[in-house]
Order: structure tokens, then C-alpha cells, then sequence
């Protein structure tokens, strides 16, 4: 249901349960788990996530959330969030590449990648204002991402919004043509994994960490750490080659 595939320094997870409108059941979840966990120990620079099938993810599979208990509904929904988390905790830079509809935590999902690239044909929505489970949980990463007013226009009306929206609301990085898609997603990420991997991997990590504190709190963790990382051996060489005038030659 999840297929794997590396392709140069990127490895591609594409999700394949088409039957499904690729619904994120626990097995689903488990094996997306799994794919991330393995690629970000693996030496790749990106890592894409993309779907087959006309939808992107429909969310959480109803029939499996129906079948459980409470206390069954809350370890699914925390595997789910560790998925998240995890697509935030990987090392490499992580884009979605969405062809088709993201719903609840299918949209969640969008919205914990680093990046997204979208076709025009996608849209994505948090139906559950407009049903009877509201999207709490896939309204987190969403919310960093678009903002409150907007925000509350996705979970309140439950309303598609299609990508030359999600590209005004900050949901996604771009909206193209269906048959630019690919290239537009690979050319994103290309400039995205240029310099220093491991610069580039504490990068990620430190804006995650600082992002949605209170500013001087955001101040002093990045101060921190850009003062540690100035003595990398990434930061020396990048440095020197500025000053030298030549092409670095990445220690990592």
C-alpha cells in the first residue's frame, strides 16, 4: 500500500491504496511510518510524498475509526501524530507532491511537509465542520500554515478550497498543471537540498522548534544555535569559499 523507491539522493514514498482514496488506516499509518523512519536514517537529501490515484488522502479511514472504542480512536490518532511529527523530524527536506484531493488528515498530512507542490486539479478541505467530527487534530498543522481567520473558514464551513487558493493561504508552495507536476516538484526540491546536508538538517529542526513561540523565546533558540553551527565545518567552508571566491566543497 505504500510503495518505495529511490531515485538519486530522493527517495519518493508513494502512497497506493487507490481503492481507498488512500484513507489513512493504522496499517497505512504504520507503513508511512515506517517508509519516513527509513528514509530519514538513509544518506538521501529529499524525501517526496506523493499518492496515486485521483485522491491524494481522504483523511482517516471511517472504517476503521468506527470499529474502535475511545481509547482505540486515541492510540490511532497518536500513531497519526507521530507520523507528523516525524515528517517534521526527518533530517531530509520533505515535499508533498499532491495530484488530487487532501481531506482532513490527508490535508494534515500536506501541511506537515516541509514543502507542496500541487496540481490545479487538487483541492483541500477540513470536512468536519460541515459533519459530525471535527478536524481538531488535523487543524494543528494547518494552522501554522494559513493562519487563524483562514483557518477558521476551512474547519467551520468544511469547504474545498482549491490550489490557487491553497497557494494564496500559504498552505502550499505552488499550483500547476497536471503534466508539470512532476518537474515542478523535483525542481522545487532540487534548489531546496542544494549546500550543506547537515546545515540544512539543523536548519529544518531549529525553525520547527522555534516556530509559534513567543518571539524572544524563538530569538534565543536560534541565537544558540547559530552561534554552535558557526564553527561547523559546513559554516567555515561556506564561509571560506565566499571569501575566497570559489565553489564550496561541502564537507558533508
Amino acid at each position: 500500500m505504500v510503495d518505495v523507491a529511490r531515485d538519486g539522493s530522493v527517495v519518493r514514498i508513494t502512497m497506493n491504496r487507490v481503492a481507498r482514496r488512500n484513507a489513512l488506516s493504522a496499517e497505512h499509518l504504520t507503513e508511512l511510518l515506517e517508509a519516513f523512519r527509513e528514509a530519514g536514517s538513509s544518506d538521501a537529501a529529499g524525501i517526496v510524498l506523493a499518492a496515486e490515484g485521483p485522491v491524494f488522502s481522504a483523511g482517516h479511514d471511517f472504517a476503521d475509526v468506527h470499529a474502535r472504542d475511545e481509547e482505540g480512536v486515541r492510540l490511532l490518532l497518536e500513531l497519526c501524530t507521530v507520523l507528523m511529527k516525524t515528517i517534521q523530524a526527518v533530517p531530509q527536506v520533505v515535499i508533498a507532491r499532491v495530484q488530487g484531493l487532501a481531506t482532513a488528515a490527508g490535508c494534515q498530512l500536506v501541511a506537515s511537509c516541509d514543502l507542496a507542490v500541487a496540481s490545479l486539479d487538487a483541492g483541500f478541505a477540513l470536512p468536519g465542520g460541515k459533519a459530525g467530527w471535527f478536524c481538531h487534530t488535523p487543524a494543528v498543522p494547518v494552522a501554522r500554515s494559513v493562519g487563524r481567520k483562514r483557518l477558521m473558514e476551512m474547519v467551520l464551513t468544511g469547504d474545498v478550497i482549491d490550489a490557487a487558493t491553497a497557494v494564496e493561504w500559504g498552505l502550499i508552495n505552488r499550483a500547476v498543471p497536471a503534466g508539470e507536476l512532476d518537474a515542478s516538484t523535483d525542481e522545487l526540491l532540487a534548489r531546496a537540498t542544494r549546500g550543506s546536508r547537515v546545515s540544512k538538517a539543523v536548519g529544518k529542526r531549529t525553525i520547527y522548534a522555534q516556530l509559534d513561540r513567543p518571539e524572544a523565546d524563538a530569538y534565543e533558540i536560534a541565537l544558540a544555535v547559530m552561534a554552535e553551527t558557526s564553527q561547523s565545518p559546513s559554516a567555515k567552508e561556506g564561509r571560506a569559499s565566499f571569501l575566497e571566491k570559489r565553489p564550496p566543497v561541502w564537507p558533508d
